[in-house]
């Protein structure tokens, strides 16, 4: 499918808009990240169902959304706050790291990005002790966004 129907775009932009606003973060300020992530998602519910993240490679599309895991607002987003798509990012385009565990990718990536609205998001941060970091899971970040 080369391009998602006008009824999912809408469904994740309104999504988006409602989750950055929920979560105190921001959509990243190039619009091409964003367009390009939001379009992925897109894509992926008129496949899948469901709007599983498209900045990483699965082996099984179906199972992995079947997981849940790396549904937008994906566990990582809901437990740590970040956003390794760039979608839900701080104003300046950063994501945010402060909470990630020691060794995350994104931590050695970025280093320690702090949250300027600690007080929203984070929704299973709860579960920051018991999750797996991302290198741990089957599914591999993609190389650019």
């Amino acid at each position: 499918m080369a391009e998602p129907t006008e009824e999912s775009l809408d469904k994740i932009v309104k999504f988006v808009k409602g989750f950055a606003e929920k979560s105190g973060t921001a959509m990243h300020p190039t619009t091409a990240v964003t367009e390009a992530v939001v379009k992925g998602l897109a894509m992926h519910i008129d496949e899948l169902g469901k709007p599983l993240c498209p900045c990483n490679f699965y082996k099984d599309k179906a199972a992995e959304a079947k997981l849940r895991r790396w549904i937008c607002a994906c566990d990582e987003m809901q437990i740590y706050k970040y956003c390794h798509c760039l979608l839900f990012v701080r104003e300046d385009g950063l994501p945010i790291t402060e909470y990630l565990p020691d060794g995350h990718e994104g931590r050695e990536v970025y280093g320690i990005v702090t949250d300027p609205t600690p007080d929203k998001g984070r929704a299973l941060k709860h579960k920051a002790a018991l999750a797996p970091l991302a290198s741990d899971a089957e599914t591999t970040p993609a190389s650019s966004t």
